[in-house]
């Protein structure tokens, strides 16, 4: 997987996280009936997605800085 600026993958993580919360909130308190399964079922993927992206930004690797100390993998 490409790279990615760890302060992106910070602010992914959190819009995921609160948009997330938020719609379970408004899906189970505020919502009418009829619509609050879908409201709270889109605030459930959005914290799987937040989840994902904290994924990511704990397991990617550091970029190194300098190109040239870099080794080839086809020797």
């Amino acid at each position: 997987m490409k790279y990615v600026n760890p302060l992106r993958l910070k602010v992914l993580m959190m819009m995921f996280f609160v948009t997330g919360i938020v719609g379970i909130v408004v899906g189970l308190k505020v919502a009418p009936p009829n619509t609050s399964l879908l409201i709270t079922f889109m605030g459930v993927i959005n914290i799987s997605l937040g989840g994902f992206f904290g994924w990511v930004f704990l397991n990617q690797t550091p970029q190194s800085d300098n190109k040239r100390k870099k080794k080839r993998d086809n020797n």
